[in-house]
């Protein structure tokens, strides 16, 4: 089977390491859909920096960085023209992989042809004794974007386009002819557009008025024909980059609509964030040939679980339904937990046009009012939705808990269900707090509830014991009026059914995950890693001024002294400047969870617990076991959501391997076979050795390979943050949009964050976050003391501070950058919430 290792070997043992696209089809003997297969890794091989596009269809390794002082990584732009570059750990070298500490510094003449999100070499110039670096880009190595949006504008000497993010800093010139997308008639004879984020070929010019991809209201469709694009939001293919004396060109391929309108926000976003959002015909055609009848001889081999009481328990708006649970007493007393998954691995194969698209997605994207997919709808919302009284395909972990809630059994099997009812999370929770109404409509399942319930709180006393860190901290929902227009922003509540269906989905997860690595079969793992100690530091000095601490003990820190500082004070009898930077640090998840509970309940909870959260590192996806820190747990997958998560999918296809495996030397295929808790490795808590435990553990086999696993985790970390990003974006986007219209009104609010420049506030009724500057606070003359985190007034000696509640009001919207600035309000004024003030 071609795979990105095959492809990479085979350009090594090329002359000069390269080679065009036809070169390798011969070379590697590849005839029908292995060709297509071949042009999507070569893409995929480009945007991940491991190959490099020398000209169309030519490909090369990249020439590996000789230079002590050079290293590749990934710009990031700032509107004011400086950027700050990540570097790719695998191109640092020493001595720098050990001297540089966090990003690279490129102040603006330094930035060259680059551009925000690209793939960059740079050359290290300065590097200060506390690890943060100065350098210069030599050259882009791989373009991030080969689109932009932004808003169109005629001009006197040429017609361009102002990008939306803000990142990109330089406007986009439209040579004439170039301003509307050519019409579809001619696409077929124009080379095709590389889409900057899914590096799929597809057709110039293919926009169409009433695409059914896009969600727009009654105010853009109306304006399908565009006479005029002054101030109208339109997508633009870049034709040529930037250089030292010329703005990026372009022309424009798709015609959006105006900000406005209902709808294009989300539609900018996605082209903001290059969200894959059209599935290709040939897709569209796999997901609608698949047929929804399952075969007896397919449900002969799997074990039958339709007659029990199982259940979806998702949200109302719900239409994907991966999961479903039930619960039942054993006859030892011990509970029998059933978390059966829509087997989408049955569905989606390897290599085929369904898989390459949902790797190329990556995972589904939700925004408040519409949904970006990762399957087709045919699969996501019927065919693999456990939709109620329906027979489903899955793949079930039935697992045996004593009532301590350890696992001390569990079966992991190829199944059949019938849902027995379509739950939710507000319906699942009135009848566990005894709604007459529900219980009676539900009478039948009421007693598998309650169990879920008792069960529940079972697994969640032992993930505290262990030390487990559960920030309860809200998310902002957005409520929509009968006209799709914003009515109201609330923070959204865990009640007992959210709990259940997570401690039960967390379960299944480390027994597959544990599965898997106890028989040393190479998968990928949901990853935690320990704090750094820098952020550990820090939230520290924070915590210490409410008088909390994690109780890490005393910090060591090393000193250090600038060259600089030390030459300009020799002989001056002044002390050189010192700097200190925290050393390795002894952290566990159990002083994270202690000072949770410390905090439960006080008013300072929310903004300890929003600090604490930022001072952890990211969880992300990994072929390496790293064990899982929030989690205390040793090994963790992703495994319960393979119809919106690519790496729950592949999960599933190496799971289905390994067991069919199993069955075709086992006497009754039918039958799952049973393991027991030792299977798993011990929880955190009660294994200190993690390191040899992964040495002993090291996977020797398994369906797909370590480097090609490796691909899917970095691919699938990207899609999440992209998605994640996007998804903050838009609703940051509509805060603002929705405090338009109360300018001039005061609220209740509690400061966040503290800065040289002003506090943040957050409202406290409508989790809306917005700046008051320092230069607004007139009465007197305030300084910011880094020290303690405090804004102070130097004659009156106010003092603002974190976790303050203030009342401010709302005093200005920036359209631009899409923020928000308060205002204080004195307190020995009146005020009124939602009182509008004369200004």
């Amino acid at each position: 089977m071609l795979s990105d290792s095959t492809i990479l070997k085979k350009l090594e043992r090329l002359p000069k390491r390269t080679a065009g696209y036809k070169q390798l089809v011969r070379e590697l003997g590849l005839h029908g859909d292995a060709r297509r297969d071949l042009s999507d890794r070569l893409e995929r091989l480009v945007a991940s920096g491991q190959l490099v596009e020398i000209d169309s269809d030519r490909y090369s390794l990249p020439q590996p960085v000789t230079a002590k002082n050079m290293v590749v990584g990934k710009l990031s732009m700032h509107r004011d023209g400086f950027g700050f570059v990540t570097p790719d750990p695998t191109s640092l070298k020493e001595p720098l992989k050990s001297q540089l500490s966090g990003d690279i510094f490129i102040p603006p003449p330094a930035v060259g042809t680059a551009m925000h999100g690209d793939l960059v070499l740079v050359e290290i110039i300065n590097v200060r004794p506390d690890g943060r670096a100065e350098g210069r880009i030599i050259r882009p190595v791989n373009r991030a974007h080969a689109t932009v949006v932004g808003i169109f504008h005629y001009g006197p000497r040429h017609n361009y386009v102002t990008p939306i993010d803000q990142k990109i800093s330089q406007d986009i010139i439209i040579p004439p002819g170039l301003e509307r997308p050519e019409p579809p008639s001619s696409v077929t004879p124009v080379p095709p557009v590389v889409d900057s984020v899914s590096k799929r070929r597809r057709p110039k010019g293919t926009q169409k008025p009433n695409d059914p991809h896009r969600v727009l209201g009654e105010e853009a469709a109306r304006r399908a024909n565009w006479d005029d694009l002054e101030s109208v939001v339109v997508d633009v293919e870049i034709t040529d980059w930037p250089t030292a004396t010329q703005n990026p060109r372009g022309r424009v391929v798709e015609i959006i609509g105006y900000q406005d309108d209902f709808g294009v926000d989300v539609e900018i976003i996605i082209r903001k964030f290059h969200l894959p959002h059209r599935f290709p015909p040939e897709v569209l055609a796999a997901a609608q040939a698949i047929e929804p009848i399952i075969p007896a001889a397919e449900i002969s081999t799997r074990r039958d679980f339709r007659d029990l009481p199982i259940v979806t328990i998702d949200g109302e708006t719900a239409r994907d339904f991966d999961d479903a649970v039930t619960v039942r007493l054993l006859d030892n007393g011990n509970f029998e937990l059933q978390v059966h998954i829509a087997d989408v691995a049955h569905y989606v194969t390897p290599g085929s046009a369904l898989d390459n698209e949902a790797r190329l997605r990556g995972t589904s994207v939700y925004f408040p009012d519409r949904a970006v997919p990762m399957l087709p709808l045919e699969l996501s919302t019927d065919i693999c939705s456990l939709r109620p009284q329906v027979d489903r395909l899955v793949l079930s972990c039935v697992m045996e808990i004593d009532h301590h809630g350890e696992i001390v059994g569990y079966d992991l099997s190829e199944g059949i269900i019938r849902s027995a009812e379509r739950m939710t999370y507000t319906d699942v929770s009135a009848v566990l707090a005894g709604d007459a109404a529900l219980r009676q409509r539900y009478a039948p399942l009421v007693g598998t509830f309650e169990m879920m319930r008792d069960l529940a709180l079972i697994l969640n006393k032992k993930r505290e014991r262990r030390g487990s860190i559960d920030f309860d901290l809200p998310e902002p929902i957005i409520e929509f009026d009968e006209h799709g227009l914003m009515k109201s922003i609330t923070r959204s509540e865990r009640n007992i059914a959210h709990r259940l269906i997570e401690e039960f989905m967390l379960s299944a997860n480390e027994c597959v995950a544990g599965y898997l690595e106890s028989r040393r079969i190479a998968s990928l793992y949901r990853i935690h890693e320990k704090p750094d100690a820098k952020r550990v530091y820090d939230f520290e000095v924070i915590a210490a001024t409410f008088g909390y601490s994690l109780g890490v003990g005393p910090l060591p820190i090393q000193r250090m002294q600038f060259k600089s500082d030390r030459r300009s004070s020799y002989g001056t009898g002044k002390r050189p400047r010192e700097i200190e930077i925290p050393k390795e640090v002894h952290i566990t998840p159990r002083m994270y969870q202690k000072l949770t509970e410390k905090i439960a309940g006080k008013p300072e909870e929310r903004i300890l617990s929003f600090l604490m959260l930022r001072s952890l590192k990211q969880a992300r996806y990994s072929e390496e076991n790293l064990g899982h820190f929030a989690l205390a747990a040793l090994t963790y997958t992703h495994f319960t959501s393979p119809i919106r998560r690519y790496p729950d999918l592949i999960v599933h296809r190496i799971l289905k391997e390994v067991l069919q495996d199993r069955v075709e030397r086992a006497p009754s295929p039918a039958k799952a076979v049973r393991h027991g808790a030792d299977d798993a490795p011990p929880p955190w808590s009660k294994r200190r050795d993690h390191a040899a435990h992964r040495e002993s553990l090291t996977p020797v086999t398994g369906p797909i390979p370590l480097d090609e696993l490796h691909a899917i985790a970095e691919e699938s970390s990207h899609a999440e943050r992209r998605a994640d990003d996007a998804e903050r974006d838009l609703m940051e986007w509509k805060k603002v949009k929705f405090m338009e219209d109360r300018v001039g009104e005061d609220f209740d609010g509690l400061i966040i964050s503290v800065t040289k420049f002003g506090f943040f506030v957050e409202l406290t009724d409508l989790f809306i976050e917005g700046l008051v500057p320092l230069a607004s606070l007139t009465d007197d003359h305030y300084t910011y003391h880094e020290n303690t985190r405090e804004i102070i007034g130097q004659h009156n000696r106010r003092i603002f501070h974190l976790g303050e509640k203030i009342r401010v009001l709302v005093d200005r919207i920036d359209p631009v950058e899409k923020k928000i600035q308060f205002a204080l309000v004195e307190e020995k004024k009146e005020s009124r919430k939602g009182k509008r003030r004369s200004r």
